[in-house]
């Protein structure tokens, strides 16, 4: 599974501070009982989305020191007692202390100084990453997340428009290892905009892969706003939340859905 490199470090940090404020802009405007409804996953609450994202911030703050020390990069054993300690909060200490969370891994980010950045290096889920590669899966999981929670308080509400160019050029991986078989062998010629990207992404019966550039040899297309194709890897595109402006030919959008039914 490929990565494409990542975009500088500043651009990934501004937008990784970005989405924080974000979801901390929308969190303190609800009150405790608020917190207790639900977020875009059927399953989780607003409070157990941030919750997650806390315990993310946690987690991510774990991988932060082995970079630094040069050390194997931990594992279950290690993220285990993080997630038992925020699945044990109340759903009001959840939305509370996921804003802690996320100000706390912020201020070690930024007191970095440009020497640690720089040598900052760690395995990762099968490759080696940058300090700006590890803020990059930081900002996927923060940003769409985020827009879990944004979005069950808005309908209309999309992931944020400087997280979308990061994320994108890095799915390949996700689709790679999230996408699902499918029963009829397609290959789509995908066209996004905002950002402009062309992919191929090719659904058989073993699974699914995305490669940058278009084929000749697509027998689909889809056009589709960049952050909606995000949306879509992530299992995030469903009829309610599906703009107007997706324009798919020779396979049906629900196929493509199926193939991603979210992470």
């Amino acid at each position: 599974m490929s990565q494409a490199p990542p975009p500088p470090f500043d651009q990934v940090s501004g937008a990784l501070r970005a989405s924080q404020n974000r979801l901390a802009e929308t969190l303190t405007a609800l009150s405790d009982e608020q917190v207790t409804g639900p977020s875009y996953d059927d399953e989780w609450t607003i409070a157990q989305v941030a919750g997650h994202l806390g315990s993310g911030a946690d987690v991510f703050g774990l991988f932060l020191d082995a970079g630094l020390r040069q050390t194997s990069a931990p594992g279950v054993e290690q993220f285990a007692p993080v997630w038992d300690r925020w699945n044990a909060k109340a759903p009001a200490e959840q939305a509370r202390d996921v804003l802690v969370a996320d100000a706390a891994f912020r201020g070690r980010i930024d007191a970095l100084t440009e020497d640690e950045r720089a040598r900052w290096r760690l395995e990762m889920f099968g490759s080696e990453q940058t300090l700006a590669g590890m803020l990059r899966l930081r900002l996927a999981e923060h940003a769409l997340h985020t827009w879990d929670v944004v979005v069950a308080l808005d309908p209309k509400a999309t992931l944020a428009e400087d997280s979308v160019p990061i994320v994108i050029d890095n799915v390949a991986p996700l689709v790679e290892h999230a996408g699902k078989p499918t029963a009829t062998p397609v290959t789509v010629d995908v066209q996004t905009t905002a950002p402009h990207r062309q992919f191929t992404l090719d659904l058989t019966t073993d699974g699914a892969r995305l490669t940058p550039a278009g084929t000749d040899a697509a027998t689909a297309t889809l056009r589709l706003p960049g952050e909606a194709f995000v949306r879509l890897l992530y299992g995030r595109l469903d009829p309610d939340h599906t703009p107007s402006s997706v324009r798919v030919e020779g396979v049906e959008l629900d196929t493509l859905r199926g193939a991603f039914p979210g992470v």
